[in-house]
């Protein structure tokens, strides 16, 4: 089961391990699953586990795995928070492209709604700031769709300090969901400032697009003598990092999923803790090591 103790992302109650559905959809996050009936399994046993946070998106398909979610639960359980995204145009497997304009932010939230099946989306995020449109604009549709009753709460991705700071002169924000794991930490600024203003932190690629999923290197040392796995110990990295670190990790295993959500069982010692965060640039040449 998952453990800790939840938190809250503004009216949204937590626990600190959720799941990214961002894997269950075809290769280069494109198309349906290969197997969608693994796919249903997964998403069921997510919440048998305990978890209560699923991170989704439109563009994860498209429109693939909001349907899936709304397959696996619909009528959703109690106290299950699902978060989606909005931000991306998708051409082909592996092709993003960012597009903040207002009205295609509003239609793709009426699309979420729909494919969801529901009346209000718990968490809805900005999944990237569009360059090309003004960013006050783009924050000005989020404040419009929370003040609707569309979303309940807002948040961004991929931000730097200056732009939370920006967005939160318009729509308050309850989450950012930054690229962050034990060995790519440039949002260490972010996270220290999303602390500092109890606004959660979602770190999306939380185990190295795999490559911290694996046997060796200088985690692994340290996962047997606690008897865990490579991928629990950095899980359990991330949670002991901060208070309001939310970890995604995404799967379409359920032995993976299982996997997963046992790191939140581990605790790490301070002297461990300080090892694996001293370890940084030992732990990035190998994460990143073809």
């Amino acid at each position: 089961m998952v453990g800790g103790g939840p938190i809250q992302l503004g009216t949204l109650r937590v626990r600190r391990l959720g799941f990214g559905t961002m894997q269950l959809t075809g290769r280069g996050v494109w198309g349906p699953p290969g197997d969608r009936d693994e796919a249903i399994t997964v998403l069921r046993r997510s919440v048998d586990l305990g978890v209560n946070l699923l991170d989704t998106a439109d563009s994860y398909g498209p429109n693939v795995a909001e349907a899936l979610i709304r397959e696996a639960l619909s009528p959703y359980p109690e106290g299950l928070v699902i978060a989606t995204k909005a931000g991306f145009t998708r051409s082909g497997p592996g092709r993003w492209e960012e597009c903040g304009r207002p009205d295609y932010l509003r239609a793709q939230c009426e699309g979420s709604l729909h494919r969801l099946g529901v009346d209000q989306i718990d968490l809805f995020q900005l999944h990237r700031i569009d360059p090309h449109v003004d960013a006050d604009e783009q924050f000005g549709v989020l404040r419009e769709l929370r003040d609707e009753g569309k979303v309940r709460e807002v948040g961004l991705s991929q931000v730097s300090v200056a732009q939370i700071e920006a967005a939160n002169r318009i729509v308050p924000l309850v989450s950012v969901q930054n690229l962050y794991n034990i060995a790519q930490r440039d949002s260490d600024d972010v996270v220290d400032f999303c602390e500092q203003n109890a606004i959660g932190f979602i770190p999306w690629n939380p185990l190295g697009s795999g490559k911290l999923s694996t046997a060796g290197g200088p985690i692994e040392e340290m996962a047997s003598s606690l008897h865990a796995t490579v991928p629990q110990i950095s899980l359990a990295w991330l949670l002991r990092r901060s208070p309001i670190m939310v970890p995604i990790p995404g799967t379409s295993s359920v032995e993976h999923l299982e996997e997963n959500c046992a790191a939140s069982g581990i605790s790490l010692s301070d002297a461990a803790y300080d090892e694996l965060t001293a370890s940084r640039k030992a732990i990035r040449r190998w994460a990143m090591s073809g």
